[in-house]
């Protein structure tokens, strides 16, 4: 994206939430980023856009009188990045997608599979990570499009995509394997193999949402070290639906009585920003994965 028209559209945030903050948080930048990029544009042009006061900031009357202008170059932009994409339509390209490794082995390959079938030349860069850091790579734009939990996307643009249900994992001898859900309140019985990762705490806030304390007695950052755990009958466990599809260790999985999930998203930095092929890599992924849970 062009530097000031991305300063452009800091000002236009800025107006139109009353603070900087907001401005920030709807951009998915930092407040200071959002506040160099004005002062850059009242250095560029030589006189002060914004007042700051009491009740916020608000437009100086040089800001006033420019403003039209600025939506106006900032409309056009994206008029013309449509146009151009439009022109040269979808015959090379490269999407750079940021996620969870649990979407990259269970729902991404069917998705760039039936892609590439209609768009071969479309290249394809996978970049793995945790929560924070697939947020942060859509954000200053290293990524093009991503997918993580909707509770860590905020700022972002997103389309939900798929419920992810918690469910408990069991040594096979535990009492409950045979049963249909495990009851939520015994998780509180047995020791707790807690997986928390950085940028990542869903499991225990749903656990505490829930008003279960349990006895955690091992933590880890890894999914298969936890599954490995509880096979080897040191305690159960919890994780999503999506890791455990491809479960290599001999342990039980169960549904809890009182079901819970995660929300996974895609998610872009800005719709209106994004190239015709992430635009259209999209429309795949809601044909593809029909919402559930």
């Amino acid at each position: 994206m062009e530097v000031n028209i991305q300063k452009y559209m800091a000002l236009i945030n800025v107006v139109e939430q009353g603070s900087f903050s907001k401005a920030a948080e709807a951009m998915a930048y930092s407040q200071s980023g959002i506040s160099r990029m004005i002062k850059d544009l009242e250095k560029e042009w030589g006189f002060i856009l914004l007042e700051r006061g009491r009740r916020g900031v608000s437009l100086s009357s040089d800001g006033t009188a420019i403003l039209p202008y600025v939506k106006r170059i900032v409309e056009d932009f994206k008029l013309l990045q449509r146009q151009t994409e439009e022109i040269s339509g979808l015959e090379t390209g490269l999407i750079r997608i940021a996620t969870i490794s649990s979407v990259a082995q269970n729902l991404l390959p069917d998705i760039i599979s039936r892609f590439q079938r209609d768009y071969p030349n479309i290249e394809f860069e996978l970049m793995l990570g945790g929560y924070d850091e697939i947020r942060s790579w859509i954000s200053d734009g290293t990524a093009d499009c991503g997918f993580l939990s909707h509770t860590a996307a905020k700022g972002l643009d997103c389309t939900e995509v798929i419920r992810d249900e918690f469910k408990v994992i069991l040594p096979k001898d535990h009492a409950f394997s045979e049963s249909n859900v495990f009851p939520i309140e015994r998780l509180a019985d047995d020791p707790f193999i807690l997986i928390e990762k950085k940028g990542n705490t869903e499991i225990s806030e749903m656990l505490s949402e829930k008003g279960i304390v349990t006895q955690t007695r091992f933590t880890t950052i890894d999914d298969y070290a936890a599954m490995s755990m509880v096979e080897s009958g040191l305690g159960i466990s919890m994780l999503n639906g999506l890791v455990l599809k491809r479960c290599p260790y001999d342990i039980v999985q169960k549904s809890m009585s009182d079901t819970a999930f995660r929300t996974i998203v895609f998610a872009v930095r800005d719709k209106d920003m994004c190239s015709r092929a992430v635009r259209k890599f999209s429309e795949y992924i809601i044909d593809t994965v029909p919402l559930r849970g």
